[in-house]
């Protein structure tokens, strides 16, 4: 099939090739100018100043509007400075006694750091991991406490009986929560060794207790000041 151009007399034919190019330099020529109100020169535009000039500012507006948008949305959350006056229940697994034990010292330091009185921290010791979900929910339907911290250890063995342990606490503790509507934090160990659990029992890769209770106190702050019912 001939071209279009071959339809056209001599004189009138157009080289489609060059119009192209024109048009391609045209819509650079655009998309610089209509981002630089002020060009320096005339001259084409490099790669790196249709880059600078046309992206960017575009990607930087987007971010600003972003911010804006994100100062006029009124945020929530939990305080961490002080939890004076807040009560907590800690529920712990006496089963691996030796890993839980120094989760319990890490979490009730961190409450006495934060300003959280001992008469306003009840501690109670379950058998195992299994039976904190129960106890937890009892404790959070009691109205007593602004959040319960459940600390535990399940250490892998030989038998399928980790994977049942380890899912039942960590689904019991969620439960208790959920039930109760009191925030239960989870500070249950699972691990593959006992020297992987001690490491997180105040070893060299920190204390969980510490961090469950931090959980706790923002937690138990956010719904006594923004969540209440």
């Amino acid at each position: 099939m001939a071209s279009f151009s071959s339809l056209l007399p001599p004189t009138s034919r157009i080289n489609f090739t060059n119009l192209q190019k024109s048009l391609d330099q045209c819509s650079l020529y655009c998309c610089y100018y209509t981002c630089n109100s002020k060009p320096a020169s005339l001259a084409a535009p490099t790669a790196h100043s249709l880059r600078v000039g046309f992206g960017f500012p575009i990607e930087n507006s987007r971010k600003k509007d972003d911010v804006l948008h994100t100062l006029a949305v009124r945020q929530l959350t939990g305080s961490v400075t002080s939890a004076e006056g807040l009560r907590f229940a800690i529920v712990v697994a006496r089963f691996n006694e030796i890993v839980t034990k120094p989760l319990l010292v890490g979490a009730l330091k961190t409450f006495e750091q934060y300003s959280v009185k001992e008469e306003d921290i009840d501690v109670v010791w379950v058998p195992g991991s299994f039976e904190i979900g129960v106890v937890a929910e009892k404790l959070g339907k009691s109205r007593k406490y602004q959040a319960i911290v459940c600390i535990g250890a399940v250490i892998r063995g030989d038998t399928t009986h980790y994977d049942a342990v380890a899912n039942s606490a960590a689904s019991g503790v969620l439960s208790a929560g959920l039930n109760s509507g009191v925030p239960c934090i989870f500070g249950v160990l699972t691990c593959d060794s006992m020297e992987q659990a001690l490491n997180r029992a105040g070893g060299k890769s920190g204390n969980k207790g510490v961090e469950a209770a931090l959980t706790a106190i923002e937690m138990a702050s956010l719904f006594e000041h923004h969540l209440k019912l």
